[in-house]
């Protein structure tokens, strides 16, 4: 396979032009046109930010790319799916409420915002994975595969279980519904943590397969009946029920790459990464802690694994950010991503990702 082109910006604006000036010239120039969005519906898939966390690409940025697809002919709407953990977005209510107050509203960036795997997050569709090896049928949301062309705008940062969260994982993370991202984060079945439990039995309720059970008003899952469909993750009021999250790390970004490969083949695809308030951890923390590097600039391009490869080796040039959680690491590895979290390896996904053909780690970066 030959290189893919990345398109990288810098972050230097002047009188004649801003950054969102700068970001619409970025794409067009790394030929977001070339896409045929007349009357197409346009899925911009985004992590609208945990409530607490304030590192969340700026609504503004999601604004140029709505505008620039509108003038294109397209209809775009911003998405994401509901999360597997406790927080501000695991249905599509508080998501919603969470996007609003993080910004993202019609009046702000120019389209409506769905919340692609539906209310509690087990509206999915099954997409059969070519070539997987931990992945037969990925589990996706399904206003995200009902969209037809697929656009990511991701914020570049670091991830404690996958190094980094980039393109790729904006894309296979986010894009599973509820039982998705239990099937990548986890070999096993969802518990109940008990000292959380009430016995309220909304889980027993909302169980098409006779699993959870409560004795002693506690409840518990038989693992021999679970399917791993997440939904009682989904109901309980007190947020007991548990993913296990046993998989081990390079397992998990092999399955990110899986899931990256069912939600993008067979349609237009094309990425944006912003490098800015570079986190150590991901969005999904209800807090961002100091950036591990400066401010590097923005990248695109139609390869999500060359633009992610880009981005680390953009963030591995950097100087250590003074103060920061890196900075407190030994630097052993002369990798910002492995010295921040040593029990990772970000290779593990774009390595796989390129052997089942999502895309290539060899690039040519052009600067504009």
């Amino acid at each position: 396979m030959s290189a893919s082109k990345v398109y990288f910006t810098d972050l230097r604006t002047s009188f004649n032009e801003n950054l969102p000036q700068k970001l619409e010239r970025l794409i067009k120039t790394a030929g977001i046109g070339q896409i045929d969005f007349t009357n197409k519906y346009v899925a911009i898939k985004i992590h609208f930010g945990e409530p607490g966390n304030l590192a969340y690409l700026r609504p503004n940025y999601a604004a140029v790319v709505v505008k620039v697809i509108k003038e294109l002919g397209g209809k775009p709407f911003l998405t994401d799916c509901n999360t597997l953990y406790v927080g501000g977005r695991k249905n599509a209510l508080d998501h919603l409420d969470t996007a609003y107050v993080n910004g993202f509203s019609p009046f702000s960036t120019g389209c409506h915002v769905i919340i692609a795997d539906g209310l509690k997050g087990t509206d999915e569709e099954l997409v059969p994975v070519e070539g997987g090896t931990y992945v037969k049928e990925a589990k996706i949301g399904r206003a995200i595969m009902d969209a037809d062309v697929f656009i990511t705008l991701s914020h570049f940062k670091g991830h404690e279980s996958t190094g980094f969260g980039g393109a790729l994982k904006n894309i296979g993370m986010g894009c599973g519904s509820r039982a998705g991202k239990m099937e990548m984060h986890s070999a096993g079945k969802p518990y109940v943590k008990q000292e959380l439990c009430v016995g309220c039995g909304r889980c027993v309720k909302i169980c098409a397969h006779d699993a959870p059970h409560i004795v002693d008003r506690k409840s518990s899952i038989d693992q021999n009946k679970c399917v791993g469909c997440g939904r009682c993750i989904g109901v309980c009021p007190t947020d007991a029920v548990r993913a296990a999250e046993d998989e081990s790390n390079d397992i998990l970004n092999c399955k990110i790459a899986e899931y990256s490969k069912a939600v993008v083949s067979g349609r237009p695809q094309f990425h944006i990464s912003l490098v800015i308030d570079v986190s150590p951890y991901c969005d999904c923390h209800a807090e961002n802690d100091v950036p591990i590097v400066p401010d590097v600039g923005m990248f695109a391009s139609f390869d999500p694994v060359a633009l992610d490869q880009a981005c680390v080796d953009a963030v591995n040039q950097q100087p250590v950010m003074p103060g920061s959680h890196l900075a407190e690491m030994p630097q052993e590895h002369h990798d910002h991503f492995t010295d921040s979290s040593p029990a990772t390896n970000w290779k593990s996904c774009l390595e796989h990702a390129e052997k089942i053909g999502v895309g290539t780690r060899e690039y040519e970066l052009i600067k504009i």
